[in-house]
């Protein structure tokens, strides 16, 4: 059976897989610190938490992780995405005069919104004119959901954000309005049928819907990283499997979404 690993910090996503895993029979381990006993490699790990600790214990474990390129949003045709993206700096961020989308693409640096110009940007005194950013067009997103994909095959799905509020109850579910399930649905199987559009085997696809544009992919998350909102931890549990492989278990098809480096 799999082993999971948590992060020593408690989360509600953690604690859900935690339970998940029992549910399913699997091993899992709670570390202390971010340092992972070795004989962990040898009862199939599967790492998650947040991103900087997940890549430290597959660093120590010599696992590979999946996740798509900082690039990823440009290069897909513009009726997925709905909006101008560009891959930029933070320097060419700081340039512009008009309002624009930003966002830090490495990690949470600092926030992601519409800024009304470049100037409102974080200071080069905090971060670097070379930070990788994506800018894009300010769209007004009515609703976004959280897809997580196996094998180009949605296994859970949830809302997250309704009019960028949380789009959790009182009661902590995630509810579906109306006819939005099927709506996702058939935006995400039918932009998963493209074989021109390209992903790892194991991805969270966050998507939305923006007024008076339609359906659009807001972005890609790694699964080892990703909140789960609503969407079912025992569905999610092999996807996140998937993303965390060993090495000799890596197809080729994996080598072009390792973003991690395997210690030999």
């Amino acid at each position: 059976m799999p082993t999971l690993i948590l992060p020593p910090r408690y989360t509600t996503a953690s604690i859900s897989l935690w339970k998940a895993g029992l549910h399913l029979g699997w091993h899992v381990e709670r570390l202390q610190n971010w340092r992972a006993p070795l004989e962990l490699r040898d009862q199939d790990p599967v790492v998650y938490g947040e991103a900087l600790f997940v890549a430290a214990i597959a660093d120590q474990l010599s696992l590979a992780l999946l996740e798509t390129p900082f690039d990823w949003l440009t290069h897909l045709p513009y009726r997925y995405r709905r909006r101008k993206i560009a891959y930029a700096t933070l320097g060419e961020a700081r340039a512009l005069t008009e309002a624009a989308f930003i966002k830090p693409v490495t990690d949470k640096c600092f926030a992601a919104k519409v800024y009304p110009t470049g100037i409102a940007l974080p200071g080069v005194d905090l971060f670097h004119d070379d930070t990788p950013v994506l800018i894009a067009d300010p769209v007004q997103w009515i609703a976004e959901f959280r897809c997580f994909i196996l094998e180009r095959r949605v296994v859970t799905f949830s809302p997250y954000l309704r009019g960028g509020e949380s789009a959790q109850e009182l009661d902590d579910s995630w509810p579906f309005l109306l006819d939005e399930e099927e709506q996702v649905l058939v935006f995400v199987e039918d932009l998963l049928s493209d074989p021109e559009f390209s992903l790892p085997s194991a991805v969270v696809l966050d998507v939305g819907l923006i007024a008076d544009r339609g359906w659009a992919i807001v972005e890609a998350n790694p699964v080892w990283a990703s909140g789960l909102c609503g969407c079912d931890p025992v569905a999610v549990l092999p996807v996140i499997q998937r993303s965390c492989i060993q090495q000799e278990r890596l197809t080729e098809a994996d080598r072009d979404w390792i973003v991690a480096p395997i210690v030999a």
